[in-house]
């Protein structure tokens, strides 16, 4: 009897069990169903472009490369016997960087002058002996060829020797250094990189509109990233002739250096150019473009799903960005709330 009570408890039990579980699951259910419904719909504040007037003044974004940057190689053979300037340092052109082991190329100097000066006297005999036609012209012909040959190689041992004085081409200062005191040379081995930033230049580009409004010459305001609230004058020294594929034009502007503007080549700036005159363009919050304004890209609402669109982008003017492709007036563009998007995302909009 006792064993038959103890299983009908343990039953008794298990259902209890299974009940509990039944309503939790329920529950996970209905919970999951009221959370779905939650995120059916991320809240999100709405825009559209609106055409308006615009100043003509842009800004373009670009970087800072030096004015002249060189390879410097050896053209001739032999071991490094003194350095006279490494990584960091200073140069002027035609200063000595280093100085290459050189006594056969003097030998070969003095004996090139020597047969040089011999052929020289040998010419001017023969020449009076031809003048009193006591040798033929042949001759005379063939010392002539010898003082020619004779000439030739005195300059190419002087060039030679002259070349084991590494000499800076251009003034700027040494970026990086290949060699030290022993290293061996041979022609075309590397030695020093060398960069000249006493100019910079601002290499950027520009739409067909922008391009339309400057000319060679032209003065923009210029400022570093780093630096925002320092400003440089640039003037406008190349302006590309052909478009790339995008329909921008390349762009180059020189601003002066100096130690206390202390730019630097590789830094990322921007150039302001002041256009005394407005347009008409379509406008929408700088705040409605959900990556960058390098690869401008925004959501667009359409049957209550959001939708990443591809945007062409033109002057930036505080917090208005100028849309020169991808979107048309009136479209209804996500302005905050983008974050929590993806393509195909159910929205619903906050009034």
């Amino acid at each position: 009897m006792k064993k038959v009570i103890y299983i009908v408890l343990v039953l008794v039990a298990i259902g209890g069990i299974a009940v509990t579980l039944a309503n939790n699951k329920k529950e996970m259910a209905t919970a999951a169903a009221v959370a779905s419904q939650t995120s059916k719909a991320i809240p999100v504040v709405l825009t559209t472009p609106k055409t308006g007037t615009i100043d003509k003044s842009f800004t373009i974004n670009g970087t800072f490369t030096p004015i002249q940057s060189l390879s410097l190689m050896s053209e001739t053979q032999g071991q490094v016997i003194k350095l006279n300037k490494r990584k960091g340092d200073a140069v002027k052109a035609g200063e000595v960087l280093a100085q290459v082991e050189n006594e056969v190329l003097r030998a070969n100097v003095i004996t090139a002058q020597a047969n040089f000066e011999k052929f020289k006297k040998d010419l001017e005999r023969f020449e009076k002996l031809a003048a009193g036609d006591a040798i033929t012209q042949r001759q005379l012909e063939d010392v002539k060829l010898g003082f020619e040959n004779a000439q030739a190689n005195l300059i190419t041992a002087r060039q030679r020797l002259e070349k084991s004085r590494i000499v800076a081409p251009i003034s700027g200062v040494i970026n990086e250094s290949y060699i030290e005191i022993g290293s061996f040379l041979n022609p075309g081995s590397k030695l020093f990189d060398i960069v000249n930033v006493d100019k910079l230049k601002l290499n950027t580009k520009v739409s067909e509109q922008e391009v339309m409004l400057i000319q060679k010459g032209a003065k923009a305001k210029v400022s570093a990233n780093v630096m925002p609230d320092k400003a440089f004058e640039g003037t406008v020294t190349a302006i590309g002739a052909n478009a790339d594929k995008s329909l921008k034009y390349d762009i180059e502007i020189q601003v002066n250096n100096s130690a206390e503007t202390a730019l630097r080549a590789g830094m990322y700036g921007n150039a302001y150019f002041e256009i005394a005159d407005t347009r008409p363009a379509l406008l929408i919050e700088r705040d409605a473009i959900a990556t960058s304004l390098q690869n401008p890209k925004v959501y667009v609402v359409q049957a209550g799903k959001a939708h990443l669109k591809d945007v062409t982008i033109g002057t930036v003017a505080g917090n208005l960005v100028e849309i020169t492709g991808g979107l048309t007036e009136g479209e209804q563009v996500v302005l905050n709330g983008q974050i929590n998007l993806r393509e195909g995302t159910a929205v619903s909009v906050m009034k």
